[in-house]
This record gives structure tokens, C-alpha cells and sequence, in this order.
């Protein structure tokens, strides 16, 4: 089972472009990137910059409207990600636990759809894009 851990760190919302990271804090995540690698589970990770500098698209009306970074009103937002493939919901949020993450720092545990947990309409839509990866790792 493919999850995704989501680092929602607080105050990211409001950083600015070009933020440097604490090296003590990214030394002890190496660690446990090292750690999720040598268990033979991560299949990704990476590190998003600010909300500053990016943007969001919204479709309100079908039309959509480009809202340039930072967001008003937004409290929470996403830091970076893990995509790990465990056996279980309950092995995702053991290896989440051990995450050194700091008193501002959330992870939400979400698991990755996998082809066969669409219905069979769906699927018989997803499937006529065979070059798609969630078609490619169908069984």
C-alpha cells in the first residue's frame, strides 16, 4: 500500500521566498530519509518552497482565476512529502511517528489510491489512457 505523508509545517504559510532551513534539523530528517530508504520503503521525497512563491488556481464558475503566494487566509500548508509502500495504514503512521519533526510541525497520513480502488466504470475510463501511471500500475 502506497501512502503519503504530508509535512504541514505552521508558520510556512507566511515565509518568505528564499527561506533557509536550521542545518541541526535538516541533518536529523536526513536521518530519517536514510532510515525510510534503507527499510526498502521510500519511494519519494522532496521539499517545497513557501507559499510566496507559488500560486493557486481556482475554477470558480469553470473559469479558472490565478491568486499569486502568499494566500490570506490560509493556516496551513504543505512543507514537503514522503511516499512510502508499507503493508498497512497502522505501518504508515509508525514510520510518521518517528519523523523528527519539531513542535510546529504536523504530518497527515494519507494513502494513495490505487487503480483497483476505483469502480469498474472508472476504471474502464482510466484504463483508455494506458501511459498514465496510475494505468501503468494496475495489476
Amino acid at each position: 500500500m502506497r501512502f503519503m505523508l504530508l509535512m504541514i509545517p505552521k508558520g510556512y504559510e507566511s515565509a518568505p521566498p528564499g527561506i533557509d532551513l536550521d542545518p541541526a534539523a535538516v541533518e536529523k530528517m536526513m536521518k530519517y530519509n536514510d532510515d525510510l530508504q534503507k527499510a526498502g520503503i521510500l519511494l519519494a521525497l522532496d521539499g517545497l518552497h513557501p507559499p510566496s512563491t507559488g500560486a493557486r488556481v481556482s475554477f470558480k464558475g469553470g473559469e479558472p482565476t490565478v491568486t499569486e503566494g502568499p494566500f490570506s487566509g490560509v493556516d496551513e500548508v504543505l512543507g514537503g512529502y514522503w511516499i512510502i509502500d508499507v503493508k498497512s495504514r497502522d505501518e504508515a503512521i509508525e514510520w510518521a511517528k518517528r519523523c523528527p519533526g519539531g513542535d510546529n510541525e504536523v504530518i497527515e497520513v494519507r494513502q494513495i489510491q490505487e487503480f483497483e480502488d476505483y469502480s469498474e466504470p472508472v476504471q474502464d475510463i482510466v484504463q483508455q489512457y494506458p501511459d498514465m501511471p496510475m494505468t501503468a500500475a494496475k495489476p
